[in-house]
C-alpha cells in the first residue's frame, strides 16, 4: 500500500516537472531590440554597484583562514580573532575606494514607433544626439548602442 502511495507522488511530481519544463517563455540569452534616433543625452552619477558590506565579509573570511594556519591552541584561536577582525578592516577599505560613483548619462531615443525611450548607462563617448542607435534589452537591462 505505502509502496503504491509513494510510486504516485513519484509519478505526479514527474509529470509536474515535465509540465515546468515544457511551459513556453523566452530562450536565455533573447534580447529585445529596438531602433531610434537620440533625442538628448544628459550626465549624470550612477552609483557603484558594489554591494555594501561584502568587502568586509570577504576581508574577514580571509583573516580567518590565515589566522588558522598560525600555531595551535590558545595562540591560534586569538590568531584566527586577530585575522577575522585585521581582515574585515582592510576588505572595508578596499572596497570604499570601489564605492565612488561612475560617470553616466540618460539617453533619451525616439523609437521607430515614435515613442521616447529614456535609458540611463555609463557613460559612451561614442553616442551623439541626432545618431541612429539600437536600445538592446529592457528595462535595467536596457543599453543603448551605435547602428
Amino acid at each position: 500500500m505505502i509502496q503504491k502511495i509513494s510510486s504516485y507522488i513519484s509519478a505526479m511530481a514527474l509529470a509536474l516537472t515535465l509540465a515546468a519544463c515544457a511551459a513556453p517563455g523566452g530562450q536565455p540569452g533573447d534580447v529585445e531590440i529596438r531602433t531610434g534616433t537620440i533625442e538628448q543625452i544628459t550626465p549624470v552619477q550612477l552609483q557603484s554597484n558594489h554591494q555594501i558590506g561584502v568587502g568586509a565579509v570577504v576581508g574577514g573570511l580571509a583573516g580567518l583562514g590565515i589566522g588558522s594556519l598560525i600555531g595551535g591552541g590558545t595562540g591560534r584561536d586569538v590568531a584566527m580573532v586577530l585575522g577575522t577582525v585585521g581582515g574585515a578592516v582592510v576588505g572595508n577599505q578596499v572596497q570604499k575606494r570601489y564605492e565612488q560613483p561612475v560617470m553616466g548619462q540618460q539617453i533619451i531615443v525616439r523609437t521607430s514607433t515614435g515613442v521616447l525611450v529614456s535609458v540611463t548607462q555609463p557613460t559612451n563617448a561614442n553616442l551623439r544626439q541626432g545618431q541612429k542607435v539600437y536600445i538592446e534589452g529592457s528595462g535595467e537591462d536596457a543599453r543603448v548602442v551605435l547602428r
